[in-house]
């Protein structure tokens, strides 16, 4: 089992890491360098009207494209687990995991990314902004769905080539999943939709569903989960199963306000 994350817009590239941890390289640093050469070609003013940021983000990125190698090092770069820092990081709280957590995590869990693809929790990365939804011209055509194409699915395949049974998690936006083939993909895909109850219903907040999704993720690494069902013990943060709103593709967690 395969659990999937998004990548997170905030960085961190200043808290002390855990002494000893290992590390592993990206797997398309030839892809993420094409990309970079391309996004090297923007302005300031261009990469702030392309991606809609300030001028402050905007100045950082272009400085940030400038810096990146396709070298990797402890000077440039960090595991990814570590440099995200948004939402769903925050849940995933990565600083409090054991070694054995994050070996375990390693093999299990995947970060979709639009400037590297897809990463380990121990793959290096050099800080950077792409969101999966930009649309930046590329040889393969109008933006990064086509330049990814059918990549990302291969490899989540060949990470999952000794399962007979094959599952993916997505605890991803769809924006990002979208850069998965459905077509290409051997494993069945169960989604997690975590749902807050507000004026009178239950339905899913932004903020909360990120943070539940890194909680998720969290649960399945410590308790070594291997099979959707057992998802459903999930019960962080007065999260629980809702049988009823749930089918065995889309697990629903509900939680009422106190």
């Amino acid at each position: 089992m395969l659990l999937l994350l998004s990548p997170a817009k905030s960085l961190d590239y200043e808290t002390p890491l855990p002494a000893g941890l290992k590390h592993t390289l990206p797997p398309f640093i030839d892809q993420s360098n094409e990309l970079i050469e391309l996004l090297r070609q923007q302005t300031p003013q261009s990469l702030a009207t392309l991606m809609g940021l300030s001028d402050k983000l905007a100045a950082l990125n272009v400085a940030r494209y400038a810096a990146w190698s396709p070298e990797f090092t402890a000077g440039n770069a960090r595991q990814a687990l570590f440099a995200f820092n948004g939402d769903v990081y925050e849940g995933l709280d990565a600083a409090t995991l054991s070694k054995a957590d994050i070996a375990w995590a390693q093999e299990h869990l995947a970060m979709l990314s639009g400037l590297y693809g897809v990463l380990r929790p121990l793959d290096w990365m050099q800080p950077y902004r792409l969101e999966m939804g930009t649309r930046l011209e590329n040889a393969a055509g109008s933006n990064l769905y086509a330049f990814w194409g059918a990549r990302i699915a291969e490899h989540l395949n060949q990470r999952q080539e000794q399962e007979k049974n094959p599952v993916v998690v997505n605890l991803a936006s769809q924006e990002y999943f979208k850069s998965v083939d459905r077509k290409l993909l051997r494993a069945r895909v169960v989604e997690c939709v975590f749902e807050d109850f507000k004026a009178g219903k239950y339905k899913i907040i932004s903020f909360h569903a990120k943070r539940a999704r890194g909680l998720m993720a969290r649960h399945a690494v410590q308790q070594r989960l291997t099979r959707p069902t057992q998802l459903q013990g999930f019960d962080a943060e007065g999260y629980a199963f809702a049988d009823a709103a749930s089918t065995p593709e889309r697990l629903v967690f509900r939680r009422k306000a106190d």
